[in-house]
């Protein structure tokens, strides 16, 4: 049977991913790999307050996986993963063919943090933080520009000023 390429979303335990996330990551890797799965993109999704309690997590850290894999391991796959403690729930998509390509790229390129850089770190935030710093920089820079002209910001360049007395 052929390898179909399927999204798996995983909610992880956030308190264990704080502590090891790159050994959690891995841990999920390996399962999948371990029943016949060949990795394209796995990395972190986010982490963020759970809708509703599952257990006792009121917080959870989502990973992002798309593999390829026999849709008879799947199965297997799923029933593993129950078994494992720090999964608290897991999702898996069949991808169709026609869109593999755009969306493991997508996933590729999105500016996630590396699970070793800040475990438990909020991207969406951080890349917000960076935006406004990059546009405070500019907006420095233009103004910097416009004071060092030798203007002085009459439209009628008659070197006055154009205040009413």
């Amino acid at each position: 049977m052929a390898a179909t390429v399927y999204e798996g979303m995983f909610i992880l335990d956030s308190n264990r991913y704080a502590r090891d996330g790159v050994a959690i990551a891995d841990d999920v890797n390996r399962t999948i790999e371990k029943f016949g799965g060949t990795m394209l993109v796995s990395r972190l999704w986010d982490d963020r307050r759970l809708a509703y309690p599952i257990g006792q997590h009121k917080k959870g850290t989502y990973w992002l996986t798309y593999f390829s894999m026999d849709s008879d391991s799947l199965k297997t796959l799923t029933n593993e993963l129950r078994l494992n403690d720090t999964v608290l729930r897991n999702l898996f998509i069949k991808i169709d063919a026609r869109l593999v390509d755009a969306l493991v790229e997508h996933a590729k390129d999105e500016t996630a943090p590396a699970p070793e850089a800040r475990p438990g770190a909020r991207p969406d935030v951080a890349a917000d933080a960076a935006k406004a710093k990059a546009a405070a920089a500019a907006a420095a820079a233009v103004a910097d520009a416009s004071d060092n002209d030798g203007d002085d910001g009459d439209a009628d360049d008659d070197g006055g000023d154009d205040a009413k007395n």
